[in-house]
Protein backbone atom coordinates (compact mmCIF):
# COMPACT_ATOMS: atom_id res chain seq x y z
CA UNK A 1 0.00 0.00 0.00
CA UNK A 2 1.38 3.43 -0.90
CA UNK A 3 1.92 6.03 1.79
CA UNK A 4 -0.77 8.22 0.26
CA UNK A 5 -3.23 5.30 0.37
CA UNK A 6 -2.26 4.57 3.98
CA UNK A 7 -2.68 8.22 4.96
CA UNK A 8 -6.09 8.46 3.28
CA UNK A 9 -7.20 5.31 5.07
CA UNK A 10 -6.13 6.79 8.42
CA UNK A 11 -7.95 10.03 7.63
CA UNK A 12 -11.25 8.24 8.23
CA UNK A 13 -10.43 8.23 11.96
CA UNK A 14 -7.75 10.89 12.44
CA UNK A 15 -6.92 14.42 11.38
CA UNK A 16 -4.85 15.37 8.35
CA UNK A 17 -1.54 15.86 10.16
CA UNK A 18 -1.93 12.61 12.10
CA UNK A 19 -2.81 10.71 8.95
CA UNK A 20 0.26 11.85 7.05
CA UNK A 21 2.76 11.47 9.89
CA UNK A 22 1.43 8.05 10.93
CA UNK A 23 1.81 6.76 7.36
CA UNK A 24 5.58 7.38 7.60
CA UNK A 25 6.26 6.96 11.33
CA UNK A 26 7.35 3.34 11.49
CA UNK A 27 9.85 3.91 8.67
CA UNK A 28 11.71 6.11 11.16
CA UNK A 29 11.25 4.03 14.33
CA UNK A 30 8.37 6.11 15.65
CA UNK A 31 5.36 4.08 16.70
CA UNK A 32 2.06 4.92 15.05
CA UNK A 33 0.61 5.75 18.48
CA UNK A 34 3.40 8.25 19.16
CA UNK A 35 2.94 9.74 15.70
CA UNK A 36 -0.78 10.17 16.36
CA UNK A 37 0.03 11.89 19.67
CA UNK A 38 2.71 14.17 18.23
CA UNK A 39 0.54 15.34 15.35
CA UNK A 40 -2.85 15.60 17.09
CA UNK A 41 -2.63 19.37 17.70
CA UNK A 42 -1.69 20.12 14.08
CA UNK A 43 -4.95 19.07 12.40
CA UNK A 44 -7.25 21.64 10.86
CA UNK A 45 -4.37 23.99 10.18
CA UNK A 46 -3.00 23.76 13.75
CA UNK A 47 -5.74 23.23 16.29
CA UNK A 48 -8.43 23.99 13.70
CA UNK A 49 -7.18 27.59 13.50
CA UNK A 50 -6.79 27.00 9.76
CA UNK A 51 -3.23 28.21 9.53
CA UNK A 52 -0.74 25.83 7.87
CA UNK A 53 -2.51 22.81 6.35
CA UNK A 54 -2.21 19.72 8.53
CA UNK A 55 -1.19 17.57 5.56
CA UNK A 56 1.77 19.91 5.13
CA UNK A 57 2.73 19.96 8.82
CA UNK A 58 2.43 16.17 9.00
CA UNK A 59 4.67 15.84 5.94
CA UNK A 60 7.20 18.27 7.41
CA UNK A 61 7.30 16.24 10.63
CA UNK A 62 8.00 13.13 8.55
CA UNK A 63 10.68 15.04 6.64
CA UNK A 64 12.24 15.93 9.99
CA UNK A 65 12.18 12.28 11.04
CA UNK A 66 13.95 11.35 7.81
CA UNK A 67 16.84 13.67 8.73
CA UNK A 68 17.73 11.43 11.68
CA UNK A 69 18.65 14.57 13.64
CA UNK A 70 20.30 13.79 16.96
CA UNK A 71 21.54 15.73 19.95
CA UNK A 72 24.89 17.17 19.02
CA UNK A 73 24.06 17.62 15.34
CA UNK A 74 24.86 21.15 14.34
CA UNK A 75 23.24 24.07 12.59
CA UNK A 76 24.34 22.77 9.20
CA UNK A 77 22.00 19.80 9.54
CA UNK A 78 19.17 22.03 10.77
CA UNK A 79 19.70 24.39 7.84
CA UNK A 80 19.66 21.47 5.40
CA UNK A 81 16.25 20.38 6.75
CA UNK A 82 15.01 23.98 6.58
CA UNK A 83 16.07 24.13 2.93
CA UNK A 84 14.16 20.93 2.16
CA UNK A 85 11.12 22.24 4.07
CA UNK A 86 11.18 25.48 2.06
CA UNK A 87 11.36 23.53 -1.20
CA UNK A 88 8.51 21.25 -0.10
CA UNK A 89 6.34 24.23 0.82
CA UNK A 90 7.18 26.01 -2.43
CA UNK A 91 6.18 22.90 -4.40
CA UNK A 92 2.94 22.55 -2.43
CA UNK A 93 2.10 26.21 -3.07
CA UNK A 94 2.97 25.91 -6.76
CA UNK A 95 0.39 23.11 -7.06
CA UNK A 96 -2.30 24.36 -4.65
CA UNK A 97 -1.81 28.12 -4.43
CA UNK A 98 -1.19 28.26 -0.68
CA UNK A 99 -0.47 26.18 2.42
CA UNK A 100 -3.06 28.06 4.50
CA UNK A 101 -5.92 25.75 5.42
CA UNK A 102 -8.55 28.51 5.41
CA UNK A 103 -7.67 29.49 1.86
CA UNK A 104 -7.39 25.89 0.67
CA UNK A 105 -10.89 25.13 1.97
CA UNK A 106 -12.49 28.49 1.19
CA UNK A 107 -14.36 28.64 4.48
CA UNK A 108 -13.85 29.52 8.14
CA UNK A 109 -14.20 26.43 10.33
CA UNK A 110 -14.39 28.65 13.41
CA UNK A 111 -17.77 30.00 12.35
CA UNK A 112 -21.01 28.05 12.40
CA UNK A 113 -21.68 29.05 8.79
CA UNK A 114 -18.20 28.01 7.66
CA UNK A 115 -18.37 24.67 9.45
CA UNK A 116 -21.79 23.99 7.93
CA UNK A 117 -20.38 24.83 4.47
CA UNK A 118 -17.46 22.45 5.11
CA UNK A 119 -19.80 19.59 6.06
CA UNK A 120 -22.51 20.20 3.44
CA UNK A 121 -19.96 20.43 0.63
CA UNK A 122 -18.05 17.38 1.87
CA UNK A 123 -14.77 19.30 1.83
CA UNK A 124 -13.11 16.76 4.12
CA UNK A 125 -13.60 14.14 1.41
CA UNK A 126 -13.25 16.36 -1.64
CA UNK A 127 -10.42 18.69 -0.65
CA UNK A 128 -8.65 17.48 2.49
CA UNK A 129 -8.11 13.99 1.12
CA UNK A 130 -6.63 15.45 -2.07
CA UNK A 131 -4.20 17.60 -0.05
CA UNK A 132 -3.21 14.56 2.03
CA UNK A 133 -2.59 12.52 -1.11
CA UNK A 134 -0.61 15.32 -2.75
CA UNK A 135 1.49 15.97 0.38
CA UNK A 136 2.39 12.26 0.60
CA UNK A 137 3.21 11.97 -3.10
CA UNK A 138 5.37 15.09 -2.90
CA UNK A 139 7.07 13.86 0.26
CA UNK A 140 7.82 10.52 -1.41
CA UNK A 141 9.73 12.44 -4.11
CA UNK A 142 11.82 14.19 -1.45
CA UNK A 143 12.49 11.01 0.48
CA UNK A 144 13.58 9.11 -2.61
CA UNK A 145 16.41 11.57 -3.33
Amino acid sequence: MSKSDAAEKKFVSYNCAQSVLAAYAEDYNLSKDHALSVAVAFGGGIGRLQETCGAVTGALMALGLSSNFKEGDGRDKINKVYDEAHKFIDDFIRENGTVKCRDLLGCDLQSEEGHRYFVENKLREKKCQAYIRFACELLDKYLSK
